[in-house]
């Protein structure tokens, strides 16, 4: 059986809890972005291994071979390092080698120099921030739920809201 055909069979009984070893995701080709790629040329394969049910956040195998490349994190991402090394440099210059048993964040909208000797392969979990005019809701509603003034509290629009809106 496939890692997809795992992950999937066990999201279906349960699609509260996943679990997979990394090894067992299947991965598919996943090209980088030829405008990116500073020199050589890397291969990228990436594989979902589970994604929240709402859809906002998602856990992922990525890995690909040697080259240099500048990557646009869209989403925030987290990433673990699970074999190789990627020497990581950012648009402000800081450089970092990122290797197996690490870990880095990457804020949505960055950019990172990626400089991959041989090989790297990692976990990334990354999270869809909620648009602006959702945030600023979630913001008023945190503060309301805060609020000492009790009539907030007993409002049936912020307990409709906030059942919709978790804080």
């Amino acid at each position: 059986m496939s890692g997809r055909n795992v992950v999937v069979a066990m999201a279906m009984i349960d699609p509260g809890f996943v679990a997979a070893r990394p090894d067992e995701v299947a991965l598919e080709d996943a090209p980088i972005n030829p405008n990116w790629i500073v020199s050589g040329a890397p291969v990228a394969r990436a594989g979902l291994h589970s994604e929240s049910l709402d859809g906002r956040t998602s856990t992922n195998i990525w890995e690909c071979s040697a080259g240099s490349f500048w990557w646009t994190f869209h989403d925030e991402e987290t990433v673990f390092i699970l074999e190789g090394a990627v020497r990581v440099t950012s648009e402000t210059s800081d450089t970092r080698l990122l290797q197996a048993g690490d870990i880095a964040f990457f804020a949505g909208g960055s950019r990172a120099l990626w400089d991959i000797e041989k090989h790297v392969r990692k976990i990334a979990f990354v999270r869809r921030p909620h648009s602006r005019q959702v945030a600023a809701l979630r913001e008023m509603l945190g503060r309301m739920k805060r609020s000492t003034n009790p009539l907030y509290l007993a409002s049936p629009v912020l307990g409709a809201l906030g059942a919709m809106l978790p804080l």
